[in-house]
């Protein structure tokens, strides 16, 4: 087992779990996404992991950034290192590593942490999870390569009623709508992950590999581009009253009044 402050790998014969160990909602920045990226990097170089399986402990799979924290957090790593790549840089090198990935979503996968469900090539979850692109809610616009994923998975209509409204579905209607794959029963999601995960991993590892090239050809691509401009447009949107209004809000769990300012 290899062991970070935030993140545990362990192996279960063919397959690896990445557990996010930041709870009870696993919130994200730079570093953490730095620290899944680079555990995904290694297990492409493992050849006895076939599959990956992306999990985590407390009460929320992830629930996006803590902007109530630091308004900030969503972009720049918390880094004085020129080398430290901002957020989306981080997230665009889960898109391009090799092995499958199963997402594990129990409770809330929010903003960001729905954009690290949807890198994942399957969603396990249950009718108690609840996902929500809330960028626009809080004066923002969508990030982790959401602009992208969203299409791809729920087809221009759907993708676009969620971004634009942010409105929250629940695990039954993410199956329903194709957004997640599984739906178990609470308190056995991660169980049923793994279930999925060594069905593809009793694939012949090089042919799963290269037939997952193939259907994600350009993906990484696309999702890089799609961040520097969810980038430019968060950042302008930032330095917004209504951005201020939004987090206000939130943390106050109340009704924004935005200015268009």
């Amino acid at each position: 087992m290899t062991q970070t402050p935030d993140l545990a790998v362990t192996k279960d014969r063919h397959v690896a779990i990445i557990e996010i160990q930041r709870p009870p909602h696993n919130f994200f920045d730079a570093v953490l996404v730095r620290g899944i990226a680079a555990a995904l990097e290694t297990l492409d170089t493992d050849d006895d992991c076939r599959a990956v399986v992306l999990a985590a402990e407390g009460k929320s799979f992830c629930a996006g950034a803590d902007f109530a924290k630091n308004p900030r957090i969503a972009t720049f790593a918390e880094s004085t290192n020129p080398r430290d790549k901002h957020l989306y840089k981080e997230a665009a090198r889960i898109f391009r590593t090799a092995k499958p990935i199963i997402a594990a979503v129990h409770g809330a996968a929010i903003g960001g942490g729905l954009g690290l469900a949807c890198a994942a090539d399957f969603r396990v979850t249950c009718r108690e999870a609840h996902f929500s692109a809330n960028f626009t809610r809080l004066g923002l616009h969508p990030g982790f390569g959401l602009t992208e994923t969203l299409p791809i998975l729920l087809g221009m209509q759907r993708a676009s009623l969620l971004l634009y409204s942010g409105r929250r579905i629940d695990g039954a209607q993410a199956v329903e709508w194709g957004l997640a794959d599984v739906l178990a029963a609470d308190g056995e999601v991660r169980s049923s992950a793994l279930v999925l995960a060594h069905e593809l991993a009793e694939s012949a590892p090089l042919a799963l590999q290269s037939t997952r090239q193939t259907l994600r050809r350009g993906l990484a691509d696309r999702i890089e581009k799609a961040t520097e401009r969810e980038c430019i447009e968060q950042e302008w949107l930032r330095r917004t009253e209504d951005f201020a209004e939004g987090i206000r809000a939130g943390s106050a769990r109340e009704r924004p009044t935005f200015q268009h300012r």
